[in-house]
């Protein structure tokens, strides 16, 4: 009897490697795994929420100017308010990446398939959702003020931009610290440091260097609050600026593949061409031909009506830099409001509109502009809305009673400033509500400067009590007495109390300053 040993087979052992298809799909999968991690992290989903809330607040303010919204500041006012979520985004794609580390669990990653690079790649990959997301706000918010019927001009996608590829960028430099110092204290220091470092630069750039400060985005977008100036005088190079970013977070992904052991030709392909577009997008943000914007930018500020076009309504003409031409029709309104209420020829005095902007020293910088000298020229800004209105209404009416707008330059002791007043707010739907508004210290009583688009109008204590008795009087009856005696009010020689007695109204018991 013969015994027969089974003969067991040698086993097999697979040395090939996993198919590139099937490396990209672990790749994504792993992604889409650290993608729902970040969105359970509490710092992600807080300051996410903090940012949605903050922008629908600032859509749903009631301030008059949001209803003409000028885009081309609307588009660099979505770029700060990300920043708290990108931060977060930061410090939470850090501490997922070095989550094997604090776990002890790095070693268990040397028997899977995946290499290290790739596990990184995925990290990285799973903050692009959150630049998403950001995209998707920043969209909504300039949608909704680019559909308003009043908004002026156009914006930049390359501003428009900046936002999502700064949560972007956050992202993936909290990835590469987490493969170059592999420590939960580091993305601390390197705010603190990059905050540090970012205001010794601005205090070594001299204003000749300012483009400088373009390299770091978050001095990019800041703004010194000034006016709106047409957007071919920005001089700003957004569509660089976010090649710029761009590129930076492509070559800031592959530093951190590279790191990890990454040295596949396409890693190293992207490597080279990320670097070549980050270098494109530094040269492109350097200044040139900086004289020609200088010469635009004075003549637009000193001559304007040589780049202005205008439109004639009922005999005045309306004249502004194109971007704001759908404004025109709301300056009528207030000029026919206005001159309906005088008298004598100003009635049917045709006035020429002028946009005018302040560019000395830089745009977009507070500065007050000068009175026109020229006789029925009125000035008006670039914003519109709000207590703008009225302040328009005060340099019209300066206008039609003054004949320009350079009357204002000394005091008006006289019956001039109350002829102007009740030419602002005797057709106004709510006098005593823009009186107040249009008065520097938001009173209606005692002395003060009512503002306008240049100099303001000062009112001494006498000349305000008299536009308050004005106001409690019957409209038509008063417009009846301005027109009738237009000729005495609109006079240097007629005082405050005489043109009280004119107007049927209580002569002021205060003394007048103007010594009448």
């Amino acid at each position: 009897m013969s015994t027969t040993t089974p003969t067991i087979p040698a086993p097999v052992t697979l040395t090939e490697p996993p198919r590139e298809g099937r490396r990209t799909g672990a790749v994504l999968a792993l992604a889409r795994f650290e993608t729902r991690e970040l969105l359970q992290q509490i710092p992600v989903l807080f300051f996410f929420a903090l940012y949605v809330v903050l922008v629908a607040l600032r859509l749903m303010s009631k301030d008059g100017m949001d209803d003409f919204p000028v885009l081309n500041t609307i588009d660099r006012r979505t770029q700060a308010a990300p920043l708290l979520f990108a931060l977060a985004l930061f410090i939470c794609a850090n501490a997922a990446a070095l989550r094997s580390r604090k776990h002890g669990t790095v070693q268990q990653f040397g028997v899977l398939a995946m290499e290290p690079w790739r596990r990184t790649l995925a990290h990285v990959l799973s903050v692009i959702p959150y630049a998403g997301l950001t995209a998707l706000v920043v969209a909504a918010e300039y949608t909704r003020e680019a559909l308003k019927p009043g908004a002026i001009g156009h914006g930049s996608f390359g501003e428009l931009a900046v936002g999502p590829l700064s949560v972007l960028l956050a992202g993936v430099t909290g990835v590469l610290l987490a493969r170059l110092l592999p420590s939960p204290f580091v993305p601390i220091l390197f705010v603190i440091a990059v905050y540090v470092l970012g205001i010794l630069v601005s205090g070594l750039i001299d204003v000749d260097q300012e483009w400088v400060g373009w390299l770091d985005p978050i001095q990019f977008f800041t703004s010194s609050g000034g006016d709106p100036v047409p957007s071919d005088l920005l001089g700003r190079p957004a569509g660089w600026h976010a090649l710029y970013m761009t590129g930076l977070c492509a070559a800031l992904t592959c530093a951190a593949l590279l790191v990890a052991g990454g040295r596949a030709r396409a890693v190293k392909a992207a490597t080279a061409l990320a670097l070549a577009a980050t270098a494109a997008g530094v040269v492109g943000q350097i200044p040139r031909d900086t004289a020609s914007l200088e010469a635009a930018r004075r003549t637009a500020s000193h001559s304007p009506e040589k780049v202005q076009s205008c439109t004639t309504h009922d005999g005045s003409s309306y004249c502004s830099f194109p971007e704001w031409s759908g404004v025109r029709d709301d300056w009528a309104e207030v000029v026919d409001r206005v001159r309906s209420g005088a008298g004598g020829t100003a009635a049917e005095t045709g006035l020429t509109v002028r946009q005018r902007i302040y560019t000395d020293g830089g745009v977009e910088i507070d500065g007050a502009l000068d009175s026109s000298t020229t006789p029925g020229e009125v000035t008006v800004g670039t914003r519109w809305g709000g207590n703008r209105v009225p302040e328009f209404a005060v340099g019209v009416a300066t206008v039609l009673v003054g004949g320009s707008e350079d009357v204002t330059t000394e005091p008006m002791c006289d019956a001039r400033a109350v002829t102007i007043m009740w030419l602002v707010l005797g057709n106004d739907p709510t006098p005593t509500a823009t009186f107040q508004n249009v008065r520097l210290d938001d009173s209606t009583t005692g002395s003060g400067v009512v503002l306008a688009p240049t100099n303001g109008l000062s009112l001494s204590g006498a000349q305000t009590t008299v536009i308050t008795e004005l106001l409690d009087q019957p409209r038509a009856e008063m417009t009846a007495r301005v027109k009738a005696h237009w000729t005495e009010l609109t006079s240097a020689k007629t005082t405050t109390a005489q043109a009280a007695k004119l107007l049927g109204v209580e002569v002021p018991k205060e003394a007048d300053p103007c010594g009448e």
